[in-house]
């Protein structure tokens, strides 16, 4: 797996949510559609079965600004509450699609070491990574808030690492029409899934709370425009 795919592990309060694109209580923070468009890959959403609404969240680029990887968002988009628990939070439906570029192993942009190459685990660990984002306790006391995070993000780590094992289990769903295999995992704190579309050149993640991720389709977004306010 892509160790620099490890992005929103750093701190338990705003970095925890930021680092996926999740709001701090507004939408003031959301990212532009500018970094999407300058991606060499097909970003991919929920299908036009689902008619709710749909937002950016953020990309990822490498050190030399090339895109490796971005979030689209679906729903109600996840606000946390970082001094007070936020009684919406358990009513909140929403669905995030994570759309990885497929890279081979790979000097890093410095020149000075090597980077691995992107699998369905990458997706995994930034869908898993993605939902802790969106759904860590709130109410916790600040002091243990990193704690928990780490604890958890450590665990989400390994579950992505291994993926052919419990509590991951199979789920086809269609990718621009095309039936797809997926590895499926829930918990508490909502719905992960990974897998690899034949086409496109990408890995797909996604990962929810309050919308079920079965009968839901995945198709390329023609114009990533439309998901701007």
């Amino acid at each position: 797996m892509e160790t620099t795919s490890r992005v929103g592990a750093q701190g338990a309060d705003a970095s925890a949510g930021q680092a996926q694109g999740v709001s701090q209580g507004g939408s003031g923070d959301r990212r532009s559609v500018d970094g999407y468009l300058l991606a060499s890959f097909p970003w991919y959403g929920l299908d036009e079965a689902y008619t709710g609404p749909r937002w950016l969240m953020q990309v990822g680029a490498a050190a030399d600004g090339t895109v490796e990887h971005g979030a689209t968002g679906h729903g109600t988009e996840p606000t946390l509450r970082l001094e007070r628990a936020d009684p919406g939070a358990a009513k909140q439906r929403f669905a995030v699609v994570v759309t990885v570029a497929s890279r081979p192993v790979r000097r890093s942009a410095d020149g000075t070491g090597v980077l691995e190459a992107t699998s369905v685990s990458s997706a995994a660990w930034l869908a898993g990574s993605g939902l802790l984002a969106c759904t860590w306790p709130a109410a916790m006391e600040r002091a243990l808030r990193q704690d928990w995070l780490d604890q958890q993000t450590a665990l989400a780590w390994e579950l992505a690492d291994q993926l052919d094992e419990g509590p991951w289990s199979s789920l086809s769903l269609p990718v621009d029409g095309v039936p797809t295999d997926f590895r499926y995992r829930e918990s508490e704190y909502g719905w992960v899934l990974a897998g690899s579309p034949e086409e496109g050149g990408v890995h797909l993640g996604a990962y929810g709370r309050g919308m079920s991720a079965y009968g839901m389709g995945f198709s390329v977004i023609k114009d990533i425009a439309t998901y701007r306010d």
